[in-house]
């Protein structure tokens, strides 16, 4: 079966403690969900595992979208290994800055510890667009 056949479109939501799944059959239009335990060590078990519980063969497939919390929420619990940041020159603060909802904007006091530390922050000329 080609993907210009095949029935279903999965969307994916890996999390912490969750995955969900959601999928449209798109010769009938019916909707399907799931939910199952995330696998921590091994995000791609609970992926495929709620895949076959609903699907007999991949094939089957015409598209996937996944999206996960798992990155993020290492990033912002200050877990896993270091991160950096490139960013176009001149915006190497825009995630201190946020919304403007600290305290002290401008202030030098304050409890807030940076997502990524300053020293890991590179700004680069021109725009920085996803093509490079």
């Amino acid at each position: 079966m080609t993907s210009a056949n095949a029935r279903f479109v999965i969307g994916i939501d890996v999390g912490g403690t969750f995955t969900d799944l959601f999928f449209l059959d798109r010769t009938t239009g019916t909707v399907t969900t799931g939910k199952l335990p995330s696998t921590v060590a091994d995000q791609s078990i609970g992926l495929v595992d709620g895949i076959n519980r609903e699907l007999d063969d991949f094939s089957d497939i015409a598209t996937i979208v996944h999206g996960t919390t798992v990155g993020t929420n290492a990033l912002l619990e200050r877990k896993g290994t270091r991160t950096g940041l490139i960013t176009t020159a001149g915006f190497e603060d825009v995630l201190e800055m946020r919304r403007r909802d600290r305290p002290h904007t401008w202030g030098l006091r304050g409890g807030y510890e940076p997502v990524i530390p300053r020293d890991l922050r590179i700004g680069v000329g021109g725009r920085v667009l996803a093509n490079g």
